[in-house]
This record gives structure tokens, C-alpha cells and sequence, in this order.
């Protein structure tokens, strides 16, 4: 059944529901709860589903046996005192003569994980994964992904999702994050449990996991949060008109097919494009759009559909001469592409190279065409990647193809649910309120890729989102653990004037205040030309270091070096760090790189810098009186090598407060 068609009908389930009397309500526990599933040890335990009105209802776990009534509303709510860690055990639910069983439930430490792509990055698609996948023999690590479901009001309840336990050949879908992160603890306590709930969303901002209450009485979200409405019938009307208005906006007068509902209600929207890969056809009125650069930056935001893209080459004899390799980057989601007329190669993964080789004969002395189809499901659309990947290998060199194409939207996918970052809260109602209750041992969190643009706003607003996490749960020293954002896009790009990704990892870095919060620097485990790098190992384990110095203070310290202070010497600044295990410059013997000072012009030059002890001393020839300092402050820092004596890399920093470039960047939906 496809995804839309389930999901629909799960909606349709959950509006019923509430029709039925409370008295006829089946016996049930939440979605969240089933087998396989890992229940947080050490801490009173909460359970609770729905059931006949009025019933008096049994529950049995780990010999323990509690007693309620299920309220009027058809609710029922049980809490049994803390459990020491094992099972498996069998749970029971009695009410009347129905009673539920559910098997195989282990006591250990329940995590949840939250974010982005990074964090729901799947095992089987990150480094080394088919290994791990077939050698995953951890019966007693479980995992639970969460689907997807934005809801315009907090909901009930989640999607219905099975645990699913890390045995060989079932992990492929676990988060590759947070199954390295489990390896790594139950190698060093094996008699421990421990379950993942795994409820990324991929590209979702941090407004989207904000409470909705919380959301009201911001003064940036609310208006956005205001307008939505609550009822679905309606917010799909809204989309409709929303989607209408952008395409139109940005190719006037043309028209588009649609799909889910019409964007143009009652209005004649056939395309005939069935023409549009051939040389001859016209396409000098279509507007254009940047390539490589996702459509929802260029004036399509939240557009899902397929768009076509053309574009006119002029070759010399010597460049059509024999075969050729036309390269189109990445593609997000999927494409179909011709050259002059001929369907050369088609793909559907959003991050697969495209290259595809073109026979000779194909090209010809002179006009040229290209045409590529792209369909987006979701989320992003349109080609990214490296602008050194676009292009045309032929036989007498290469020919860059990366610049403006011509484009024309020929389809609109109306959705037929929210999505996450449709308005704030959406991901948080759908997929934590439901959650409200458990016990846990902590938060893993990996986002921040999509709040880049407003990066100065992300550091209140994150250390609000933790806080308001920890009192949502009830757990107000509740371990927060989150990633520092890796290092990415070209390092040619880099530049000391100024890097909003470096603002947005220094705001994830000023939460670190907040007490039982850790931090993971993954620059050094970055890729240049992906947003998603594939060695999550060394992600998971550096959170898992970090969850073993917070419950244990003897084990060693895995936060890296840590600036202590700034002090001006002369002409050099030197930076002060906590004691701990040393600092080096990996590779070893290597001249430390990423350091940049600045005196009162505010013009930050490349500087030299050398280890001295506990400190490092930092200074350039031209620069008599500095006045700040900044470290790895460029979009791709991978090249700025500090580290301590265990090989951990120092975080990007900065000891001025000079106003940021992304300062008075606001949320907009």
C-alpha cells in the first residue's frame, strides 16, 4: 500500500476514534508500546492507552501488578515503582475478559533521538554499513523509528511503528548515529539494555520540534502558528491556494499539471510534455533557475512535483568528436535526462551522483541540447552538489554546465498531510507530545543544518528547546546530547569575513551553559561535497563517551579541548584551555592551521599559532595590537587541527562579540 494511502487512512482512523462511545472503546495501549520494546530502568514507570469507560483494569510487569479504573473518556494511566535493569518480560493488560500480552520487554535505558537527516541517517547507507548491517548481533539493543506525522494540534498518539531488535540483517533501518552510539555503551556494559526511539525528521528546523504552546507566545513564530488551521480539510485549501500563488509568481500564464487535489481548482491544468526533451522544441519563454542549487531557495519553496530543466550547448567539432560523459551532480529526488532527443539515464536517490556516458555520434558540431526531468517526492528538489560536477566531459576537454538553465514547473504534488516545516510545532505534535510520560535516560540530537540562514536566533532558541524538553518529560537534569554540525561545502569557499555555519556551530556550542548538556565536534568527520558524511561510528561513539563521563565522573573527559580564557601578550593572543589531556595538532608534528586574529579594524588575517603547555600562543607578523581571535570560523573548518591528547578536535570558537552576519535573520515558514 503506498505511504500517502496508509497514512491517510491511519488519519481517518484517528478521527473516527473519538466517535465511538467511551464504553465501546477496545482495550489498547499507546502505539509506542509493543514488543520488543525497552522500558527505562531505575525510574517509576508509566504506562498508558485506552479502554472500556468505567472498567477496572489489571496490569502485570516483572512480577509487579498495579490496579485503576479507565476514566470516562475511554483514558487510563498506570505507574509501576522502578525496575532494575533484564528480561525479558511479559507484560499484561486485563480489563473484563479481554486482555492484552505483550512479550519480550526488556528493562534498560531508553534514548531518544531527534533531528535531521544526520541523525535518521540510515545504518545501511553510512559507512561500512552492509558489515554492520549483516554482523548486527545485539538482541538486547532495540529500536523503534517513529514515522513521520506533522499534526496541526498535539496528538494522542504516534503513528503505529514496531520495535525492531539489532539482530543480523534487521538494523538496516536503524539510525547509524545512534546504533554506534548503543554498540559502543553495551560493549562496556553488557548486562544493560537499550532502547532508541529514533523520531528524525529529515530537513526539519529546530521551530518545527518546538511545544505549541511555546510557540504561541514567541513573537516570531506565533503570527505564522496563528494563521494555520487546526482543521485539516482546511489547512489542505490553504496549501493548495499557497502552492497556486508560487507557481505563479514564478512562471506567469504558464500552466502545470497537478496532482493530490488541483492547484488550480476548476481550471483546464493539462501539459502536454512529451515534447519538451527534443531539440526543436521552443523554450526561450520558460523562466531559469540555478544549477546546482535546490528549487526552494530559487523562489519554489515547499514545491514538490516534477520540473523540467533545458539547456543549449554549442560544441566545436573537436568537442562532439567521439564519446562523451555527461556529469549532472546530484539530483534530488529523481531524474530523467536526454541529449538532443535521446534518453540517456535516469536515477531515484536524491544523493547519487548522475553521470552518464553518451555514445559517440550523439553530439554534434554546434547546437546542443539537454533536458532533464526532475522529480522531487519530498522534502528538497532540484540538483546540488559541487558546481565542478556539472558538466560535459567531451573529447577535446571539459565544459562546465553549472550556471542558469531554463525551467518550468510541469506538475505540482498538492500534499495530503502537513509536513514539518509547513509551521512551527507540526513534527513536535506529531511525534514528542505523544511520547509525554516515558522515562528516559536522555536526548541525542543532530540538527541544525536547516537553521543556518538565521543562525544568531538558533542559540536562545535551542537552549529554550532543551529546557522546555526536560520539563515536558519531567526530568529537569534530563542529559542532553547533541552534534556539532560537520564540515561542509568547498573549502575554496571559505573566507574569515564572515560564515554562517560557523555562527550556527557556535550557537549549538553556547548551550553547552546549560548543565548534564554534551557536545560532539564532528569537523574533522565532515564531507566537503555532502551534507551527509558517512562515518556516523565515530559521531555514535563520541555521544557515548560524553553519556559515560555524565553518569560517571571517573571516566575520562570526551569534550575535547575547551577554551578557559584570552589574553593579550604583546603582540599575540594567548588562549588558555581547561586542564585535561593535553592539546596537539594532528597529525602529530604538524603546524596547528585554523587560527585567524584580529586588531581594532575588525579584519580577521590568517594567523600562525604554536602549542606552549596548556596553552596556545597565536600571532601575525603584520598585526601589533590584537584584539580577538577566532578558530575553525569558516563554513568547512576540516582543516583546523587542534585536538587533545586523545585525538578530539577543539570546536570552532571566537572571543569577540562583534555583531554576526546572520544577526536579525527571523523564522519564516
Amino acid at each position: 500500500m503506498p505511504a500517502l494511502r496508509l497514512r491517510s487512512l491511519l488519519q481517518l482512523a484517528l478521527i473516527v476514534m473519538p466517535a465511538l462511545s467511551a464504553a465501546d472503546t477496545p482495550l489498547s495501549l499507546a502505539a509506542h508500546f509493543g514488543e520488543h520494546m525497552v522500558l527505562q530502568r531505575e525510574q517509576p514507570l508509566r504506562l498508558w492507552g485506552r479502554g472500556p469507560a468505567g472498567q477496572t483494569l489489571q496490569l502485570m510487569l516483572a512480577g509487579q501488578q498495579v490496579q485503576t479504573q479507565v476514566q470516562a473518556d475511554g483514558r487510563w494511566q498506570v505507574q509501576l515503582p522502578a525496575l532494575p535493569a533484564g528480561g525479558p518480560h511479559v507484560l499484561r493488560v486485563t480489563a473484563a475478559q479481554h486482555t492484552l500480552q505483550v512479550p519480550d520487554v526488556l528493562l534498560g535505558d531508553v534514548w531518544l533521538c531527534g533531528g535531521q537527516s544526520n541523525m535518521a541517517w540510515p545504518l545501511a547507507q553510512a559507512q561500512d554499513g552492509a558489515r554492520e548491517v549483516a554482523t548486527s548481533d545485539a538482541p538486547t539493543l532495540r529500536h523503534l523509528r517513529v514515522p513521520n506525522r506533522a499534526a496541526l494540534l498535539p496528538a494522542e498518539d504516534i503513528a503505529p511503528a514496531p520495535w525492531v531488535v539489532a539482530r543480523p540483517g534487521a538494523t538496516a533501518e536503524f539510525s547509524a548515529v545512534a546504533y554506534h552510539f548503543a554498540r559502543y555503551l553495551q560493549a562496556r556494559s553488557p548486562g544493560v539494555p537499550i532502547g532508541l526511539i529514533n523520531t528524525a525528521w529529515n530537513g526539519s528546523n529546530l521551530e518545527a520540534w518546538v511545544r505549541r504552546d511555546l510557540a504561541l507566545a514567541d513573537a516570531d513564530l506565533a503570527p505564522t502558528l496563528r494563521a494555520v488551521p487546526t482543521e485539516l480539510a482546511s489547512y489542505l485549501d490553504n496549501q493548495r491556494r499557497h502552492l497556486h500563488d508560487v507557481v505563479q509568481r514564478f512562471q506567469p500564464g504558464l500552466p502545470v499539471d497537478t496532482a493530490g487535489g488541483g492547484v488550480n481548482a476548476g481550471a483546464d491544468t493539462r501539459v502536454d510534455t512529451r515534447t519538451w526533451h527534443l531539440p526543436a522544441f521552443d523554450h526561450g519563454a520558460w523562466p531559469t533557475l540555478q544549477a546546482p542549487l535546490l528549487w526552494e531557495a530559487q523562489g519554489l519553496p515547499g514545491l514538490d512535483g516534477v520540473v523540467w530543466y533545458r539547456r543549449t550547448v554549442t560544441l566545436s567539432a573537436a568537442q562532439a568528436a567521439g564519446a562523451a560523459v555527461l556529469h549532472l551532480a546530484r539530483i534530488d529526488d529523481c531524474d530523467e535526462s536526454f541529449v538532443n532527443g535521446q534518453r540517456v539515464g535516469g536515477i531515484c536517490h536524491y544523493d547519487t551522483p548522475r553521470r552518464y556516458p553518451l555514445p559517440a555520434g550523439l553530439l554534434h558540431e554546434g547546437s546542443n541540447t539537454i533536458a532533464v526531468r526532475v522529480t522531487d517526492l519530498g522534502g528538497g528538489g532540484g540538483f546540488h552538489g559541487d558546481a565542478g560536477d556539472l558538466r560535459l566531459d567531451t573529447a577535446a576537454g571539459s565544459l562546465p554546465l553549472a550556471g542558469r538553465w531554463s525551467a518550468r514547473v510541469a506538475t505540482v504534488q498538492v500534499p495530503g498531510e502537513p509536513q514539518a516545516n509547513d509551521a512551527p510545532s507540526l513534527a513536535h505534535n506529531g511525534l514528542v507530545h505523544p511520547l509525554r510520560g516515558l522515562g528516559l535516560k536522555g536526548v541525542l540530537w543532530y540538527q541544525g543544518e536547516s537553521n543556518v540562514a538565521r543562525a544568531a536566533a538558533y542559540a536562545p532558541a535551542f537552549q529554550q528547546l532543551i529546557t522546555d524538553w526536560r520539563r515536558q518529560f519531567e526530568q529537569p537534569a534530563l542529559p542532553f546530547l547533541f552534534v556539532q554540525l560537520a564540515a561542509f561545502l568547498p573549502l575554496q569557499n571559505n573566507t574569515l569575513e564572515a560564515s554562517a555555519w560557523a555562527e550556527l556551530r557556535d550557537a549549538q556550542r553556547q548551550a553547552l551553559a546549560l548543565p548534564h548538556t554534551g557536545m560532539v565536534v564532528a569537523t574533522d568527520v565532515g564531507d566537503a561535497d555532502d551534507i551527509h558524511p558517512r562515518d556516523k561510528r565515530s559521531v555514535g561513539e563520541r555521544l557515548a563517551r560524553l553519556a559515560l563521563r555524565e553518569f560517571d565522573a571517573t571516566q575520562p573527559d570526551a569534550r575535547g579541548p575547551v577554551l578557559r580564557r584570552v589574553e593579550r601578550d604583546g603582540a599575540t593572543l594567548r588562549l588558555h584551555f581547561e586542564p585535561g589531556h593535553g592539546l596537539a595538532a594532528r597529525p602529530a608534528g604538524a603546524a596547528l592551521q585554523g587560527f585567524a586574529i584580529a586588531d581594532a579594524s575588525r579584519r580577521f588575517r590568517p594567523a600562525l599559532a604554536r602549542i606552549e603547555g596548556g596553552s596556545v600562543r597565536v600571532w601575525h607578523a603584520d598585526i601589533d595590537a590584537p584584539v580577538a581571535v577566532r578558530y575553525g570560523w569558516v563554513d568547512n573548518p576540516s582543516l583546523a587541527n587542534l585536538v587533545d591528547g586523545q585525538g578530539l578536535p577543539a570546536s570552532p570558537l571566537r572571543s569577540d562579540d562583534w555583531p554576526l552576519a546572520t544577526a536579525g535573520q527571523r523564522y519564516a515558514p
